[in-house]
């Protein structure tokens, strides 16, 4: 039996015993040391020795641009970490002081969140790095196709919300950048967003698709009540964190009933 395979087993055995939600709270500096994101190498004897090649690589980059004074002693981490994965991907600008493309606006975003999960910021870096080229790569065609889906699921759960959403001219200015390319950063707490992380990583980005539709379901009431497309949208981009772990957990269960077991899958 493959590794993913165990893993999917262990996450349908834990549901039909009560235990849902257990795989899906593995913290991502777990997710790290099970090489969940090809970070290391199959040979666990090997890991220590590329460990200490990554701590290398991180610290010649960020010498790098101090040098050429990107990046001072004062510049916030999450801000560095843009800078590393610039330089290493070729894109950095010719000034500190270019603005910002959306993209690196939910690097930032994704950054921030992670900065709160994992302490060792080599790892952090390593981590955020894997993630964003997950979300570049593997999701790239999946991505832009997130919205019409939403549209249809929520349309499945809630008829009546979404004609409401589109009687406001609300769909097309949902806050979708947060949602779907800053993967919730920023709007969800981190102990919920490593939940939906998790999925991700694993395999799934149309989890982030449950998510949204859980949101607007859990808010009905609030949204129902507002008759502005701005209203609504500035309602989603700063919703009440103190229900977001019931919203994820109630979000899984959409994506178990919709997508079946949890064979990851975009």
């Amino acid at each position: 039996m493959t590794e993913d395979s165990q893993r999917n087993f262990r996450s349908v055995y834990y549901e039909k015993v009560g235990f849902r939600g257990v795989e899906e709270k593995k913290s991502l500096e777990i997710l790290l040391k099970d090489d969940r994101l090809g970070i290391l190498p199959p040979h666990h004897e090997s890991h220590a020795q590329v460990m200490m090649y990554r701590k290398e690589q991180y610290s010649d980059v960020l010498h790098a641009l101090k040098v050429v004074r990107f990046v001072s002693d004062a510049t916030p981490q999450v801000e560095v970490y843009l800078r590393m994965y610039q330089l290493e991907c070729g894109k950095l600008p010719r000034s500190p002081s270019f603005p910002l493309e959306p993209e690196d606006e939910a690097f930032l975003a994704i950054a921030k969140a992670m900065e709160e999960m994992v302490e060792d910021s080599v790892d952090c870096y390593w981590i955020i790095r894997c993630f964003v080229n997950q979300l570049n790569n593997k999701y790239r065609d999946s991505l832009p196709h997130l919205p019409k889906a939403f549209e249809q699921y929520l349309n499945l759960e809630d008829s009546r919300l979404l004609s409401h959403l589109r009687t406001c001219s609300a769909v097309s200015r949902l806050p979708y950048e947060l949602w779907f390319k800053r993967c919730f950063a920023g709007c969800l707490p981190e102990s919920s967003l490593q939940r939906v992380w998790d999925k991700v990583v694993s395999g799934s980005c149309k989890i982030l698709v449950f998510v949204a539709v859980e949101i607007l379901l859990t808010f009905k009431i609030k949204v129902m009540a507002l008759n502005s497309a701005e209203k609504i949208t500035k309602f989603l981009e700063n919703i009440p964190q103190d229900s977001s772990d019931a919203i994820v957990s109630k979000a899984i269960d959409l994506w178990h009933k919709h997508c079946g077991t949890p064979v990851h899958s975009a």
